[in-house]
């Protein structure tokens, strides 16, 4: 028999259709493409019909009949899930820090004294890869029971040749054996290591003729990322550090603006990243430069949320015209959640956004951030066949209710990968 499925009768189908050649913008991050009582078909992993239960039988009763069918009734189903910001290849956990934060300790004061992203790069390079393998499959075992269907993976804890190849390896094995998909991102410009702190040009210079090309000769990555903030890299080493990976293939993509005003947004629009991420404390100028050079924003409000911090203005970003992505951030100091779903509620409650806005953040828009938006991100004829089903009966009850998962059915490539949220082995 085909890999065939065919999900019908769901309450509302959420195509967020007409954004696969460019992110959604402005007024069409609201534009979801909802079809009441909507039905899916896929074959081969892939999808071939997309409309009313009745159109689609019209058309393919012959293939439904061999179809493995899942009834949506009283439901809603979206793309599936996308998350193009998170750490997830790391070991050990710094609740420590967070008690040390709740009693009054500023996060950069911390990391400049050998906690924070430094912590976790010793653990991690402790690690065997079989134990970073365990922890992180653990953690995409929770995304995927979330309804996240594809995620990006930085490196960036290994802060040596030896350790960020280690992190990279662990995570295209995880892309391979794994339901979820990883893209993943270098980022051995995360953080300067304690034995450069006083010399950080020399450690920039082993990261640009070092590791950037081993990891592309041995093709681990996509994008190349690096901290652009006061006390991390500045935009002048950032600059030089992401056009050094665009000679090698890698595609940039920046952390800026997250503590103060830095000059991250701008410089992102100036080497022409795919995407300027947290942006925090993002200036209107580097706001408007972005808008502009078409980067996307990918704003993590879980940070913000865990840091307690200000959020990213995402009203103002969406009002100057700047696609607007969300992620979860996923890591294991400044946020420790593996739910995009808590995300969309923090997008609605605390940075101005609509319903529909998150939900295209997390799908299309997300998609685009990881130069994914040809196959993946919106159920259109042609891409992936991957869904989340939510036991809720609109789409707006996907942000009213927050801090529950509502995932109940997960399909990839045409698969149920998780029933009435449990994981299909």
């Amino acid at each position: 028999m085909p890999n065939v499925l065919y999900i019908n009768n769901a309450a509302e189908l959420i195509t967020v259709k007409g954004y696969s050649d460019i992110p959604a913008k402005k007024a069409a991050m609201s534009e979801i493409g909802i079809i009441k009582n909507g039905s899916v078909l896929s074959k081969g992993g892939k999808i071939i019909a997309v409309g009313t239960d009745e159109e689609i039988r019209k058309e393919h009763q012959d293939l439904i009949d061999q179809a493995e069918i899942v009834d949506a009734t009283g439901r809603i189903v979206t793309p599936g899930l996308v998350d193009p910001h998170t750490h997830i290849v790391y070991a050990g956990t710094r609740e420590n820090e967070y008690a040390m934060r709740l009693d009054g300790k500023a996060y950069m004061d911390i990391m400049n004294a050998g906690g924070g992203i430094h912590a976790t790069t010793r653990a991690t390079q402790q690690a065997t890869s079989a134990e970073l393998y365990e922890q992180s499959k653990n953690r995409l075992d929770k995304m995927l029971l979330n309804g996240i269907t594809t995620i990006e993976a930085k490196s960036g804890y290994g802060l040596t040749t030896e350790h960020e190849l280690k992190q990279l390896e662990v995570a295209k094995k995880l892309n391979k054996d794994h339901q979820i998909d990883l893209i993943s991102t270098f980022m051995g410009a995360h953080a300067v290591p304690m034995d450069y702190k006083d010399n950080p040009e020399v450690f920039v210079d082993i990261v640009i003729n070092e590791m950037l090309p081993v990891v592309a000769e041995k093709n681990l990555a996509v994008f190349n990322d690096v901290f652009c903030e006061r006390g991390v890299f500045t935009p002048e080493q950032s600059r030089r550090i992401l056009e050094a990976g665009k000679k090698h293939g890698l595609k940039p993509k920046i952390h800026a603006d997250e503590i103060e005003p830095y000059g991250g947004s701008e410089t992102a629009a100036e080497v022409n990243a795919i995407s300027a991420d947290h942006l925090l404390r993002a200036s209107d100028k580097g706001i408007q430069m972005m808008a502009e050079n078409d980067v996307i924003g990918v704003l993590l409000p879980g940070t913000a949320f865990f840091l307690m911090a200000e959020y990213a203005e995402a009203r103002k970003m969406i009002d100057s015209g700047m696609a607007v992505a969300l992620s979860t951030d996923a890591n294991p100091g400044s946020s420790p959640t593996l739910s995009l779903q808590f995300i969309m509620n923090l997008g609605c409650l605390e940075m101005g956004m609509n319903p529909k806005e998150v939900i295209t953040a997390t799908t299309i828009n997300a998609a685009h951030a990881i130069d994914a938006a040809d196959r993946i991100g919106s159920i259109e004829v042609g891409k992936d066949a991957d869904f989340t089903m939510f036991d809720v009966k609109n789409h707006l009850m996907l942000s009213y209710q927050y801090g529950m998962n509502h995932a109940h059915t997960v399909v990839k490539k045409g698969k149920v990968v998780v029933a009435d949220g449990h994981i299909i082995k």
